[in-house]
């Protein structure tokens, strides 16, 4: 199936089960890796805002966001990320945003 064909399913998916948070998340990664940064940015905030994310879409958001140059907005995600993925019991996530906003401060 193309990006196209999958996005098309989990939009349509989505419309029917709003609240379905994986849903959302698959959808927020198909539109960052069909390039449409900011509809991944506004799905992956949507599926924050849904659920206790265990850091990994932290990560995704602030990666997305320094994409577009959104430093702020980013080292706030990876900051949020770094202590959910320590509530959850990922250090070694914890460890690696550390190091990516690190990057962004230097």
């Amino acid at each position: 199936m193309s990006s196209d064909g999958r996005l098309a399913a989990l939009e349509r998916m989505l419309g029917n089960r709003p609240d379905d948070s994986r849903l959302r998340f698959g959808l927020a990664l198909e539109y960052l890796n069909a390039g449409r940064k900011e509809d991944g940015i506004r799905e992956l905030q949507t599926y924050l805002d849904q659920t206790d994310d265990e850091g990994n879409g932290w990560g995704r958001l602030a990666a997305a966001l320094l994409d577009l140059g959104r430093e702020n907005e980013a080292r706030e995600a990876y900051e949020t990320g770094i202590a959910s993925a320590l509530r959850h019991g990922h250090p070694t996530m914890a460890d690696e945003f550390r190091e990516l906003l690190e990057d962004i401060t230097r």
